[in-house]
């Protein structure tokens, strides 16, 4: 019976010390949580002002409060309180982003041709394609799933958290990349390689 107490109380300290432990460290953490709510609110304010075009006080403190309550309930989507390497991660992201251009602008080219090709009914061969990503992190799977959707020709169809993906391609030529490219510079760019 002692021994069970005696490891209880080991227990217990060892429990306690972890609890020290995190709330020195919460200070830390809730700084950074401000940090990234307050820059989440700043990003979105100043897509606000940009997109709705109003400058009045209504609009622009009822685009405020809204960018508020987005950022209080997301903050921690596009800034992860315990990453390391954020910066870094949403330079290579920048990077990601003038290749994915030209992949749509390729891509549009491609449906183009299909839509005004006078052969269309025999070169559009619509197929689901399905296959399961290497890519962990949520946001790594939802920016793969949003970058296929923006390519012309395909579509996103099913994602789920373990990396199943189901994506309609218009045709062969559309689904033959998949995952291919895509998903290894995603994967460069959230650090995941």
């Amino acid at each position: 019976m002692d021994r069970t107490l005696e490891a209880s109380g080991a227990e217990v300290s060892a429990a306690v010390g972890e609890s020290e432990a995190g709330s020195s460290n919460a200070g830390t953490g809730n700084r950074l949580s401000f940090f990234s709510f307050a820059l989440t609110v700043v990003i979105m304010f100043g897509l606000w002002v940009v997109l709705s075009g109003r400058l009045d006080a209504f609009h622009l403190s009822l685009g405020l409060i809204s960018c508020g309550i987005v950022a209080y309930l997301s903050a921690d989507l596009l800034f992860p309180s315990r990453s390391k390497g954020l910066l870094a991660q949403w330079i290579r992201f920048a990077r990601y982003i003038p290749w994915l251009v030209i992949e749509i602008i390729k891509a549009s080219l491609h449906v183009t041709y299909l839509v005004f090709h006078p052969r269309m009914m025999d070169l559009i061969d619509p197929r689901i394609i399905k296959f399961r990503s290497k890519l962990k992190s949520d946001l790594a799977l939802v920016t793969f799933a949003n970058s296929i959707t923006l390519t012309p020709g395909t579509i996103t169809v099913y994602v789920s958290i373990d990396g199943d993906f189901k994506v309609h391609a218009i045709d062969a030529a559309s689904g033959d990349p998949l995952p291919g490219e895509m998903e290894e510079r995603i994967s460069k760019a959230f650090g995941e390689v």
